[in-house]
């Protein structure tokens, strides 16, 4: 039998509500990435809401889907720490470092990765990559610097391209960095956040998973 790209979705978000199941405990708070894998895990963890406090969304998505199920949704200024953050990729590579932001939550993305203990991917397997940089690299930039950021883009080899008719929930632009190749992910983070006028770009390795669970025709398997 061969799985649906969607029917492997729905395998990783079953896994991923089982794999952090035993941890939960009532004054747990979660943070929950953007994307359709994350809509399927929602639905499921649904269930096991009375098992957890409530959750920090990446997104307005998120949130709304979050509260559809009455799951309660948690300020990331109201929280120290969470548990555990869970979120896709739009490529990952053997050390978890990631491509996101083909969905434009990338910089919300980021910042609650950053204050959780740890970071779960979710993926199928048509996300795992030998080198990050086959999926455009999305740079969420201020809309004054758009030009002058595209510039700097293109001097590393890019070819930029502004997501069209896309705003992010913070007000910023998406500019998508084709043809990279991304053979040190931290330094090429570190050298693109530091380009004034960049909000945040979506490569995480600064970030990077701390486990990931990948489905695959022959089951879901863990990367750690």
């Amino acid at each position: 039998m061969t799985y649906t790209q969607d029917e492997l979705k729905q395998h990783v978000a079953k896994a991923a509500v089982d794999f952090i199941g035993n941890e939960l405990h009532p004054d747990s708070i979660l943070g929950i990435g953007t994307g359709s894998t994350v809509d399927l895990f929602i639905d499921l963890l649904a269930a096991h809401k009375s098992q957890f406090k409530g959750a920090v969304s990446s997104s307005e998505r998120t949130t709304a889907r979050l509260r559809q199920h009455g799951i309660e949704v948690f300020e990331l200024n109201e929280v120290d720490a969470l548990l555990w953050y869970i979120d896709g990729a739009d490529e990952i590579n053997p050390q978890g470092e990631m491509i996101k932001g083909g969905g434009g939550a990338l910089t919300r993305e980021k910042i609650v990765a950053s204050v959780a203990k740890n970071f779960l991917c979710i993926v199928d397997q048509s996300k795992q990559v030998p080198q990050l940089g086959g999926f455009p690299l999305p740079v969420e930039v201020l809309p004054m610097a758009r030009a002058s950021v595209t510039r700097a883009l293109q001097a590393l080899g890019g070819q930029v391209v502004e997501r069209a008719d896309f705003v992010t929930d913070n007000g910023g632009v998406i500019l998508d960095v084709h043809g990279l190749t991304i053979d040190q992910p931290l330094q090429l983070e570190q050298h693109i956040n530091d380009i004034a006028g960049v909000v945040c770009c979506g490569v995480f390795a600064l970030h990077k998973a701390t486990a990931a669970l990948v489905a695959t025709q022959q089951g879901v398997i863990t990367m750690s």
